[in-house]
């Protein structure tokens, strides 16, 4: 068998290493970034239904700013080393059963491109020097579907999550603080929808799928929130 009969089941994981990585802090920035939105956007409407006064509404935006991001990026860090630990566990797992048992992994390897339709000699071939090459690498990508180079990082998406937060959370904050009274209400409920049809944009461009039902999801939950928070702060305004 030639060579050029093996490179391209070697080759073709290198040509997307690093996407997965990517995409998990690009994940984590674009759900941030949303809450955000969203989280303040509530929290200042709800301000706004009781009363205009502005010390109140910076206190409110700034504290649920600032809870909402510490919050993001605790629950990030811990949801992705739960997912890290398990990918380690898997490698580990892989690593012992190669080194105890090489033959068994080899003939488990060629039936993997066996089953996918490769001629069972050729898939023979293919997994002794894809093993040779590297054992982990192509045991892993093909058995477990992980590049070990790929093992998510907590700390890269706790980051992320925070940072995308804050910034989401800006938005609604500035418009109700900076815009007189009159069209605060309104300013800030369009700066919002328009953020979050960005965020829905990008959230289904990430996810390779439609954007008119991402961004009709993100807009439409946005204005039910901001619209539930708004009604409550009324009453809560009215009553007190």
């Amino acid at each position: 068998m030639t060579n050029d009969a093996v490179a391209p089941p070697a080759a073709e994981p290198a040509l997307h290493r690093g996407i997965g990585d990517r995409l998990n802090w690009l994940r984590a920035g674009v759900l941030g970034a949303n809450d955000g939105i969203v989280s303040v956007a509530g929290i200042v409407l709800g301000v706004l239904g009781a009363t205009t006064d502005r010390s109140v509404l910076f206190t409110a935006g700034t504290a649920g700013l600032v809870a909402g991001a510490l919050s993001m990026a605790v629950g990030e860090y811990v949801s992705v080393s739960t997912q890290k630990d398990t990918q380690n566990a898997l490698l580990a797992l892989e690593r012992r059963e190669l080194a105890e048992t090489p033959e068994e992994e080899l003939a488990e390897l060629a039936a993997i491109y066996e089953a996918k339709g490769i001629p069972t000699e050729l898939a023979r071939e293919v997994a002794v020097a894809l093993t040779e090459k590297d054992a982990l690498r192509a045991h892993a990508e093909a058995e477990l579907n992980l590049d070990p180079d790929e093992v998510v990082k907590p700390w890269q998406a706790a980051w992320a999550s925070m940072g995308s937060f804050t910034v989401g959370a800006l938005l609604p904050l500035l418009a109700a603080l900076l815009i007189p009274a009159p069209a605060q209400v309104v300013a800030t409920v369009v700066a919002v929808l328009l953020a979050l049809a960005l965020t829905g944009a990008v959230s289904a461009r990430l996810g390779g799928a439609g954007a008119q039902r991402a961004v009709l999801r993100t807009v439409i939950g946005g204005a039910v929130a901001m619209a539930v928070t708004y009604g409550i702060g009324s009453l809560v305004g009215t009553a007190v």
